[in-house]
């Protein structure tokens, strides 16, 4: 449980939204739906996602703990590049999620992966099992994955010490002035759009990424980049 005390300078924000800026770090949504529960309430009174803070406001937050998934393998094709007894590389096709997560509780590549090895290493967490590392639900690419506890403590130690190194093709609008180069920003959850990263954000964190133009295509341009930070 948690209480936050509205101060002079937060008032008349609506709720949702303070939550937001102040860094609880959930979905709008899902920050919403917890007021609609009665799980975020004010002074112990439950009140709208609308409603407008006053300075002395008891904001009392509980997070209730997730429901247990129970994840079971499923029948879907993988493109398998490398496999051992070890570890195995696939490559994800765009539009797979990697993981089950709220909204996506089937057809995940963890579901794909149970199916074809049956047992994957369980550091990663029973949602994760395997997983050292992710790619967004849009974004195609290879993912390394442990089938064993070694291998996994091993490659999470190399992702750790950024010795892994990840490229990406980037179709971006606009053409950059420089055929290669290096974009310093400091990067968090989008204060209105809580599933982007942007400079507006309520916890600002260094991003480092290094490009280079491969091809430009008119208004838009194909880039090879390399995030430096993993943001």
């Amino acid at each position: 449980m948690n209480e936050w005390i509205v101060t002079a300078k937060d008032a008349r924000q609506r709720l949702d939204l303070y939550l937001i800026k102040k860094g609880l770090t959930l979905s709008r949504s899902r920050i919403q739906k917890l007021i609609q529960e009665g799980q975020i309430t004010v002074h112990n009174q439950k009140v709208k996602p609308g409603y407008r803070v006053h300075p002395g406001d008891r904001i009392l937050i509980h997070i209730p703990p997730p429901t247990p998934l129970e994840i079971k393998p499923e029948a879907i094709p993988l493109e398998i590049l490398y496999e051992d007894s070890h570890l195995l590389v696939v490559n994800k096709p765009a539009g797979m999620v990697v993981h089950p997560a709220p909204g996506s509780y089937a057809g995940t590549l963890v579901h794909a992966l149970l199916h074809h090895c049956r047992d994957l290493s369980g550091i990663g967490g029973k949602e994760r099992p395997g997983l050292v590392h992710r790619l967004d639900k849009e974004t195609s690419g290879l993912l390394v994955v442990a089938k064993t506890e070694k291998a996994h403590r091993a490659l999470a130690a190399q992702f750790k010490s950024h010795t892994v190194t990840r490229r990406y093709l980037a179709l971006v609008c606009g053409v950059p002035k420089a055929r290669q180069g290096t974009i310093e920003l400091a990067i968090g959850r989008d204060l209105k759009e809580r599933k982007k990263f942007s400079p507006r954000t309520a916890r600002p964190r260094p991003a480092v990424t290094q490009y280079e133009v491969v091809e430009r295509l008119g208004e838009f341009s194909l880039l090879s980049v390399r995030p430096k930070t993993g943001r």
